[in-house]
């Protein structure tokens, strides 16, 4: 069965700050047919551009699937097995409500008065969006970078009816070289004079800001590895002011495939949201937060060449669900690519996740009956919340 997408609309979302969001619209994708129980549904979480487009071909409006070799009949993420769900993050550009959606009881674009979301608020989005489906538990979730800071708060906040959780390349918490980085592309897209506080739909917008801003943030995604194994010093016409070095071209031809599909509204909140992250916040300490998931299996994996989110960073979460008698675990992918490596090693992060999942046991259970003939799981219409059929 193919990816099924829609959109469910939530009448409020109480925020973290207290907040809250009104006619909250969250898009997600199916892969898979979910049972009655939700025991073969696993929540995955995507990244800060990324969207809820995870498997299958290309779809208008939205980038290219980002894990379609794990997320597919036979993966490891087996969708023959498995009900694989993924919301598009408020504030994202792809379906769930955002900055550049209009403002309720206005005639404009939300722009700056979108309220700050964090990935705790994101978590609680998602719960609610799979209640409204009709799925009320969900196997385990999985993410990467800004999802796994997501999914982290999954296990914080839902961790007690959940059986795992996998966390890659994210921290407890932002580090201040995480911050004051996201923090300079914010200022690259602030300071463009197309800016406008914000205020400039139906225009293009600040595209040189968000151009720079990509730039800096794929600088941040690569290791130093990578660049010289690709560019090293290979250059065009250097001897002339216009000439470049090819890992100045790249970058330039990355912030431009960025300005053609985001918005650099979003780009703001996003990167806002990721400094957001805090799992200790609100509790006496991280482990405290982690306490839902005692005695419960969570894998948390590192990447060596990783400057953003370094592997120690990584293995801080291992010591903290540890410390509440989480059943946690750490594994390390080894690549030179940097912190995309979790978007380009899918065949080591195959291996990494089959072995997890049959330390637990995952894969072991039943597999989900056939249905009758000519009965389907439907897809959900956009802004139409509706339960699937019982197993």
């Amino acid at each position: 069965m193919s990816e099924r997408f829609g959109s469910v609309l939530l009448p409020e979302l109480v925020l973290h700050s207290g907040k809250i969001l009104k006619q909250a619209r969250v898009a997600y994708s199916i892969n898979g047919t979910p049972r009655s129980d939700g025991s073969n549904v696993v929540v995955v979480c995507h990244a800060l551009t990324g969207s809820h487009h995870v498997a299958g071909e290309s779809v208008s409006d939205l980038p290219e699937a980002w894990w379609d070799p794990l997320v597919r009949p036979g993966g490891v993420l087996d969708t023959d097995k498995l009900c694989v769900v993924c919301c598009n993050n408020l504030c994202s550009p792809y379906g769930s409500s955002a900055p550049t959606d209009i403002e309720p009881g206005t005639h404009r674009p939300w722009g700056m008065h979108f309220p700050l979301v964090d990935p705790r608020d994101i978590a609680h989005s998602q719960k609610m969006t799979l209640d409204a489906l009709g799925i009320p538990r969900v196997a385990g979730v999985i993410g990467g970078s800004l999802g796994a800071m997501i999914a982290l708060e999954w296990m914080s906040q839902f961790g007690a009816t959940m059986d795992f959780g996998i966390s890659i390349a994210a921290p407890l918490r932002l580090y201040p070289q995480a911050i004051a980085l996201n923090g300079v592309q914010r200022r690259a897209i602030t300071s463009d004079p197309q800016w406008l506080d914000g205020n400039y739909y139906p225009g293009r917008g600040p595209v040189d800001g968000l151009f720079n801003a990509r730039m800096l943030a794929m600088i941040t995604y690569r290791s130093e590895e990578s660049f010289v194994r690709r560019h090293m010093r290979a250059s065009h016409n250097i001897d002339e002011w216009g000439g470049r070095f090819d890992v100045e071209s790249y970058l330039m031809h990355q912030g431009k495939l960025l300005t053609r599909r985001f918005d650099a509204n979003c780009y703001l909140y996003l990167t806002k949201m990721m400094d957001l992250h805090d799992l200790a916040k609100g509790y006496a300490d991280a482990e405290a937060a982690l306490e839902p998931m005692r005695k419960k299996p969570f894998l948390a994996v590192g990447i060596n060449s990783d400057i953003l989110f370094p592997p120690w960073q990584v293995q801080e979460v291992v010591d903290a669900a540890t410390d509440v008698g989480v059943r946690a675990s750490y594994r390390e992918l080894r690549s030179d690519i940097g912190h995309d490596a979790f978007l380009v090693e899918t065949g080591q992060l195959a291996e990494i996740f089959k072995d997890f999942f049959d330390s637990i046991g995952f894969l072991e259970q039943r597999p989900a009956s056939r249905r009758s003939r000519g009965e389907r799981v439907s897809s959900v219409e956009k802004q139409t919340p509706v339960g699937f059929a019982s197993e």
